[in-house]
């Protein structure tokens, strides 16, 4: 599995990587979990709001901080 977080690295998105993190250790998963701070990669993807959240390709929020317990119901 592969968790991306894309932003400029503001507390927000930083925030949201924490959540992740602590959703996979919550579910007992491992991930992969990448920041893209590249604006050009993150306008490609359709993002006009970071934070952005991906999960293994498919885009699933953006514009929120999502907590973990929500990140937790979007892993497979």
């Amino acid at each position: 599995m592969k968790i991306e977080i894309l932003g400029s690295g503001c507390k927000r998105c930083i925030q949201l990587g924490e959540n992740a993190e602590a959703a996979l250790a919550a579910a007992g998963k491992s991930a992969e979990v990448v920041k893209v701070t590249n604006p050009v990669e993150i306008a490609r993807r359709g993002v006009i709001s970071t934070p952005g959240l991906v999960i293994d390709g498919k885009l699933v929020s953006t514009g929120r901080v999502l907590a973990a317990d929500e990140i937790g119901r979007l892993l497979p």
